[in-house]
């Protein structure tokens, strides 16, 4: 058996990498998927497709549609999803990714540092399990295969 992971969370640092090469070290049959990581890409995805846009609302607003499209795409498909919210960086992505998951009703992994219990205590009520590492969010997903 297989299975898809929805990566959800902030991209300006390495942790897909890492949660990917500690799973095929665990030998884990998992397959990653996630948001657009090429933050420039993500910004002009919209232009791409549709075209100069009047101003930067509309650049916003017609990347945001294309953004969305790929992310319900993916998460539709996946069968779990982890979301790490970390402290460099703001989080609202994150924490509407985490929030489409499970309005989806999508089994969901929250991975956050002691520091955001707090600010993130409901929707960490209302995912299944929350970690504070990778390394936690990962022996979750391995006892799946026990």
């Amino acid at each position: 058996m297989q299975l898809i992971v929805y990566l959800a969370g902030q991209i300006h640092d390495n942790w897909r990498e890492e949660m990917k090469r500690k799973a095929k070290e665990k030998n884990l049959p998992l397959v990653f998927v996630g948001p657009q990581t090429d933050h420039d890409r993500s910004d002009a995805i919209g232009e791409e497709i549709l075209g100069k846009q009047p101003n930067n609302l509309y650049k916003d607003d017609a990347a945001s549609d294309i953004n969305n499209f790929r992310t319900q795409v993916l998460m539709q498909k996946a069968d779990i999803v982890i979301g790490l919210f970390g402290e460099s960086y703001r989080q609202w992505n994150t924490a509407m990714d985490v929030s489409l998951a499970i309005a989806m009703n999508k089994p969901t992994i929250i991975i956050r540092p002691e520091t955001l219990i707090h600010p993130l205590k409901e929707l960490s009520n209302r995912a299944n399990v929350t970690v504070e590492t990778v390394e936690q969010a990962l022996a979750a997903v391995s006892y799946i295969f026990e």
